[in-house]
């Protein structure tokens, strides 16, 4: 393996059911797949509805939420993050729907500052080595927590 394709994240292998998901964040959006007939989210997409097997579509989310759980990464084991550890992956619930949870990397903060129920929103941002774009969650700073001038 060359070192080139150390430094390349994995990239996505896009099919039918995720096909919107990648068009949205190719656009700069978040969006989820959703049934057009009972309106339920559908976390990873599918083509028709498990509840009613509606049709479904993928319709834009706010893309804020709460880490509902995570872990942070301390040893190399994916090529385009080997120099990035430690790294934080997480599982964020979305306030569109309780239930509906997305993983993806937190940034713009230490990994030992991370925490469970914490504002994220999310960012799409490039991924290196393709031409596909990935959502990312940053932690909000809450309300009132800037320094005085």
């Amino acid at each position: 393996m060359s070192g080139d394709s150390l430094s390349i994240p994995p990239q996505p292998a896009p099919d039918p059911d995720s096909e919107g998901f990648w068009r949205a964040t190719a656009d700069g959006a978040l969006a989820l797949c959703r049934c057009v007939e009972c309106r339920s989210w559908l976390q990873p997409p599918l083509e028709r509805c498990r509840r009613c097997a509606g049709m479904t579509r993928f319709e834009r989310v706010m893309g804020r939420g709460t880490v509902f759980s995570f872990i942070v990464a301390r040893h190399p084991c994916c090529p385009g993050y080997l120099d990035a550890v430690p790294y934080v992956v997480a599982l964020v619930e979305l306030d569109e729907q309780a239930g509906l949870r997305l993983p993806a990397r937190i940034t713009g903060v230490a990994p030992d500052r991370v925490r469970i129920g914490q504002r994220v929103r999310a960012e799409i941002i490039d991924l290196p080595g393709g031409a596909y774009r990935i959502p990312v969650f940053r932690v909000e700073e809450p309300e009132g927590s800037e320094e005085p001038a």
